[in-house]
């Protein structure tokens, strides 16, 4: 069987994938940052939802990549886990 890290090696040789992978990697860099900044702080979904007014279930919608939330709504997230936002912009590879 081969590994993940094999996988997506290999898979990411073909022109056309990698350029959906480098298209779809800002987003999952913030889904990955807002999960791990709530992990860190020990707060779960329903807290941040508390705290924020967001709901829940938009909240896992975000985590699980299937909603695009908007520049105001992660400054809300933010907040919400006594955080704020910083945006980065860098040179392309």
């Amino acid at each position: 069987m081969m590994e993940y890290s094999e996988l997506k090696e290999n898979l990411l040789k073909d022109p056309e994938v990698r350029a959906e992978y480098d298209a779809l990697e800002p987003e999952y860099d913030i889904i990955q940052a807002m999960i791990d900044a709530r992990k860190q702080k020990g707060i779960t979904q329903k807290e941040l939802s508390e705290r924020t007014g967001i709901t829940q279930a938009d909240i896992s919608r975000i985590e699980n990549g299937t909603r695009n939330p908007s520049l105001a709504m992660l400054k809300r997230l933010a907040n919400g886990m006594g955080m704020r936002l910083k945006l980065e912009m860098k040179e392309s590879r």
